[in-house]
């Protein structure tokens, strides 16, 4: 089995990290105690689980000490086992705890296991937190989160599991202004200014995906210009949101009543970007699909 440990110090990103590796597929367990390490991957190995990780800190404070030789009986049982141990500078690590407004988790944690007779500072928490899980930090590869983002910590970290990023997916969304703006959606265009069919009697009981509604909407000069400026906006900016490892880029197209000019427009889009991207249609407002 394939077995990823992850330590460190608190505040350092070990969340993110457990994140990241939950979404490439892992079994993953927060705050496990190392006691339990190795009874724990013989039943994940007994239930055909591949790959596991286990995240084990100072919230263990008092079994920290078996972790090295849990780690060589895993090895010893023919599992790959590595461990990714997060840490930061103690300045930054107070910044952040300031900006959480969480206390750290050893300012009780210690006496409750009798490790101290009082309540602990924040700097005194980090500076025993550091003491407490040195033998851990040598145990595999440390990466130091001080200066990183939580979204270069997240790319380091796939880059350390060998995940390659997700495509991301491109959804186009219609929806009627009347009834609402749909939460979900990362841009918003209104194609109200454009001509509506719903008032010419033949095409109003159509959809903006039946041929008559498309041909009336294909001679509007005007929706042919808003179809072009919208393409061209997402087409620049679509290379950033990968980059920026989205998963969903939602675009929301609206008029009044969800019918024939949004669900035209997204269907138009949709064709256009489905050449290249990985691409899903929704309509709110009708039955067309």
């Amino acid at each position: 089995m394939r077995i990823l440990l992850i330590s460190g110090i608190s505040g350092s990103g070990k969340s993110v990290a457990l994140n990241v590796i939950e979404d490439a597929g892992f079994y993953c367990v927060d705050n496990l105690p190392p006691s339990l390490l190795v009874d724990l991957v013989n039943t994940l190995e007994w239930e055909g689980v591949k790959s596991a990780a286990m995240a084990i800190d100072s919230r263990s404070a008092h079994l920290l000490k078996i972790v090295p030789e849990a780690i060589e009986r895993l090895r010893q049982l023919g599992h790959e086992v590595k461990v990714l141990f997060l840490t930061a500078s103690s300045e930054t690590l107070i910044a952040r705890f300031s900006e959480t407004r969480r206390s750290h988790p050893l300012s009780h944690l210690l006496q409750q296991q009798q490790l101290s007779s009082a309540p602990l500072s924040l700097v005194e928490c980090i500076q025993k937190e550091r003491e407490l899980l040195e033998p851990l930090q040598f145990l595999g590869h440390v990466i130091d989160t001080s200066f990183l983002s939580a979204n270069s910590l997240r790319q380091w970290i796939k880059d350390e599991i060998g995940v390659e990023q997700a495509p991301l997916i491109l959804m186009f969304e219609s929806f009627a202004f009347k009834v609402g703006v749909p939460l979900d959606v990362d841009f918003v265009f209104d194609v109200r200014i454009l001509p509506n069919p719903h008032y010419d009697h033949a095409l109003r009981p159509l959809t903006g995906k039946d041929q008559p509604v498309i041909n009336f909407l294909d001679q509007q000069e005007m929706a042919q210009d808003l179809y072009r400026d919208i393409q061209s906006l997402i087409e620049k900016w679509l290379p950033e949101f990968k980059r920026d490892n989205r998963s969903y880029l939602t675009v929301g197209i609206g008029c009044t009543g969800g019918q024939h000019r949004s669900v035209y427009m997204v269907e138009k889009l949709a064709k256009y970007f489905q050449q290249n991207e990985r691409v899903l249609i929704r309509h709110r407002q009708t039955n067309c699909g």
